[in-house]
């Protein structure tokens, strides 16, 4: 199109220039003099002001928000030059490796590992399988071997040296057999804790765990505190807790030729069980010594002391029966005569107070009468009994004694004046300070015999911090005797001992890992598929 010359002010030619301009439609950067700007024609146009365009449009305050989400890019740094290279990386290294030793320190994998490990192997189909099998069997058993001519070394001819440490597995399934005479004193006496006139005249229906024993006599402790009569009258159901004589055990003589014939001989068991009624926990407060009659004139047998509440009991008669020391002796006497010209040997067995009063027992029947056979002493948590020279008359008599220790169980290390045990134990016996502490020193105990130790702690399936009752419960005991092998190895893992009374007796002892696993087996069903008969636990 030709302009003509008279509208030639009307077109005035702009200067070049490089301006930026921004977008009309960015709220950030638009003035209340913005200008629209096209293309083709840059010619700027003022914004008349009104009500309606000062508000902000919905198009402006979408952008304003995206623009605020919308990442800012840094603007670029100009690259520094390192007068050293290679320090910082080697400081970003160094950093990081101290960073990651601080995490696996803190970790403690060292530690750890063991318990995952267990974790793990308590969680693996091979551990539940075993589980299931200890949970849901009770007639199996370590297997029962021959012991024939070395009947004498597993009953203490030698002080069972070479077989405790590790523990001789003929030994073990000896040690778990009479502790499980004494269960059934428990039983037995639970079912029936009353005594009757009657009743003194026969001995005691007792469910023997080994029939190839029968029992020929029931035995009686009487206590020497009585109690007032209105104590009866106040609590008439709960007679037999403050009765004077109370059932305590039994004596049982094995009578089946196959199992004579695999112990070498015939065996009596005098078994004891542990306190009961509240007399017998009366008589275990009397823990002052006293001068046990001697056997012989002079020596160091004159020396021996016993505590007054267990000698009492032991010595005491009742009103309708006899004290216990003679019923012991005098069927002890019938049974020598009755099986004359037979290998005999006696075995004293008994948990608790029934272990301590087992030594007074094992003590009386070895000079009781001529030529007696072998007699030993198997205790399970039993507590001291007398002084050193009690200790050195029943070594002299050649009573010979295994001590069952659970390390966490407080009743062995009472009465008297706890000094020390196991090996700090026999050093002090030994010493001049043993002759001191005899002479000046009213509860100077010490124990007697060879000791097995076990520890709760080595149980995978009781807790380490198991309390007082639990450690001192025969159950256990019998538990961890069953899975000891040696003082420095695990658990056994083939241990053949049911977990059900465990659970039953010391069911909030046991992990529970293991009462969570035990619930969900279906194999377990205690009450209805009847694995164990329903009685009282062991009050100890």
């Amino acid at each position: 199109m030709l302009v003509g010359s008279h509208s030639v002010n009307l077109f005035q030619a702009r200067k070049p220039s490089f301006r930026n301009y921004t977008s009309p439609l960015n709220p950030l950067t638009r003035t209340p003099s913005s200008c629209s700007y096209s293309a083709s024609a840059p010619t700027c146009f003022p914004i008349k002001s009104s009500s309606a365009a000062a508000a902000p449009s919905k198009t402006e305050l979408t952008l304003a928000n995206l623009n605020k989400l919308l990442p800012k890019s840094a603007p670029p740094q100009p690259p520094q030059l390192d007068p050293q290279p290679g320090i910082e990386d080697r400081k970003k290294k160094a950093t990081t490796e101290n960073k990651g030793k601080g995490f696996l320190e803190g970790l403690s994998l060292a530690r750890l590992w063991p318990q995952v490990k267990a974790a793990a192997e308590d969680m693996s189909p091979r551990h539940l399988k075993t589980l299931r099998r200890l949970l849901s069997k009770t007639a199996e058993y370590s297997p029962r071997n021959n012991l024939g001519s070395r009947w004498r070394e597993y009953h203490g001819s030698n002080n069972w040296a070479g077989l405790l440490d590790p523990l001789d597995e003929n030994l073990r399934r000896e040690v778990v057999r009479y502790g499980e005479f004494i269960q059934a004193a428990y039983q037995s006496f639970h079912n029936n804790p009353a005594m009757s006139v009657e009743e003194t005249q026969m001995p005691r229906n007792v469910a023997l765990p080994d029939r190839s024993y029968k029992v020929t006599k029931s035995l009686y402790a009487t206590s020497a505190i009585g109690l007032p009569d209105w104590v009866d009258d106040v609590a008439p159901d709960l007679g037999w807790m403050t009765q004077r004589s109370s059932w305590i055990g039994y004596v049982a003589v094995c009578d089946d030729r196959q199992e004579i014939a695999r112990m070498g001989r015939r065996d009596i068991v005098i078994a004891l069980r542990g306190t009961s009624t509240c007399l017998e926990w009366a008589e275990n407060m009397r823990a002052q010594l006293i001068q046990m009659p001697p056997a012989e004139e002079g020596g160091e047998e004159a020396q021996a002391k016993v505590e007054c509440g267990f000698q009492s009991l032991y010595k005491t008669p009742g009103a309708h029966v006899p004290s216990l020391s003679q019923s012991v002796v005098e069927e002890i006497k019938r049974l020598k005569e009755l099986y004359k010209g037979e290998e005999l040997s006696i075995t004293v067995t008994g948990h608790s107070l029934g272990a301590a009063i087992a030594l007074l027992v094992g003590d009386e029947l070895k000079t009781c009468a001529e030529d007696m056979p072998p007699v030993a002493v198997f205790s399970f948590g039993g507590p001291r009994v007398g002084n050193r020279g009690f200790a050195n008359r029943m070594e002299a008599k050649n009573v010979k004694v295994l001590r069952i220790v659970n390390s966490q169980d407080l009743i062995t290390r009472v009465p008297g004046i706890f000094v020390g045990e196991g090996v700090l134990e026999e050093k002090l016996k030994n010493s001049k300070i043993a002759d001191m502490l005899d002479k000046k020193m009213p509860l100077a105990y010490s124990h007697v015999g060879t000791e097995l130790r076990v520890d709760t702690k080595m149980s995978p399936y009781l807790k380490p911090n198991a309390d007082v009752a639990c450690c001192h419960d025969l159950e256990a005991y019998l538990h961890l005797v069953d899975g000891f092998l040696a003082s420095n190895c695990p658990f056994r893992k083939n241990a053949k001992r049911s977990l059900v009374r465990l659970l039953q007796d010391q069911g909030s002892n046991v992990k529970k890992l293991y009462i969570s696993k035990a619930n969900n087996l279906s194999s377990l069903n205690l009450e209805r598929e009847g694995l164990m008969a329903p009685c009282l636990p062991s009050p100890s």
